[in-house]
């Protein structure tokens, strides 16, 4: 990707986003970039502890779950958490501090609030320094990301020990991929990443996440993204089916009105008691997908330590 010289920005008309009050803002091709202290470098969620570089994803996938934050800061949750990055220009420094004084040894998960090796990472290069924060202070640590950019770093995390990456490839269909998720790789390209990562000497696993309700979670479309994963050489997949919390809910639903409309009935009756598909389809979707895992040799956790690389579930980050 080609990025144009950085240039201040003076603001745009109207009512600035509040968080031009502590940030500096850069305009970088397509991207606005808000620069950043952090206040923490580990955060602390449902999940386990987190470690995010940047809020925000230019990868612009619709169903992203962290788009709600982007409110918070005054930001879009829908055009603006796609093109308006916040850069925690800090977050090296902050992170090795955390490290020392409130880590407790368990497993940190890198790139919750958007994708850690998107674009913005071409520009700012914050995840070699987050990388060797993490193998210094002996913390086992899952990368998860879409972006073949991890390739760049893919010596300094094969040794790390305890380091692994988790590519999320929800579903093999390019033509749903185009719409949903436009600025993020094809699932090929994807699947030829996780081979190369474990060539490499990083293990990787698959994250089938999302699946999409009536549009990838048939048998054959669920069976087709196993295999590929497993023939990828996946050590561990797991399963996720589509979360619509505030802010994903608006931008997805959107979404499905303008390419699915038949369908818009039944998101309702499977999403209309909150952010979670109906239980009882969530359980038959995730026993499919297990089952099929479990024909190939993958588990739900790396086989060779107790890490997880499932995705975490978030409480709301801090927002800076």
């Amino acid at each position: 990707m080609r990025w144009d010289a950085p240039a201040l920005l003076a603001g745009p008309p109207g009512p600035r986003p509040r968080i031009e009050r502590t940030s500096v803002t850069r305009v970088h091709g397509a991207l606005t970039c808000y620069e950043v202290q952090a206040r923490s470098g580990l955060e602390r969620t449902a999940g386990g502890w987190t470690v995010s570089p940047y809020r925000g994803c230019a990868q612009a996938c619709r169903y992203c779950a962290v788009r709600r934050a982007h409110r918070y800061l005054g930001l879009d949750a829908g055009a603006g958490f796609d093109s308006q990055i916040v850069v925690r220009t800090n977050i090296v420094r902050r992170l090795r501090a955390d490290l020392a004084a409130r880590w407790d040894g368990e497993p940190v998960t890198v790139g919750a609030a958007g994708d850690c090796y998107q674009g913005a990472e071409e520009i700012y290069r914050l995840m070699p320094g987050v990388v060797a924060a993490l193998r210094e202070a002996g913390a086992p640590f899952t990368v998860h990301t879409k972006s073949t950019l991890i390739l760049r770093d893919a010596d300094l995390l094969a040794a790390s020990p305890g380091a692994g990456a988790v590519i999320s490839i929800a579903f093999v269909d390019d033509q749903i991929r185009r719409t949903v998720e436009p600025g993020a790789p094809s699932a090929q390209k994807r699947l030829e990443l996780v081979a190369e990562l474990n060539e490499r000497g990083v293990p990787c696993g698959v994250a089938m996440a999302p699946i999409l309700p009536l549009l990838t979670d048939s048998p054959d479309q669920l069976a087709a993204t196993v295999r590929r994963a497993a023939d990828a050489g996946a050590v561990s997949l797991t399963p996720h089916v589509l979360r619509l919390p505030p802010g994903a809910r608006e931008w997805y639903l959107s979404w499905l009105g303008d390419h699915h409309p038949g369908l818009a009935a039944r998101y309702g009756e499977l999403y209309g008691k909150g952010p979670e598909a109906d239980p009882a389809y969530v359980r038959g979707v995730t026993v499919q997908v297990l089952q099929l895992a479990a024909r190939y040799g993958m588990s739900p956790t790396r086989p060779e330590q107790p890490l997880p690389l499932a995705l975490p579930s978030h409480r709301q980050l801090t927002l800076i």
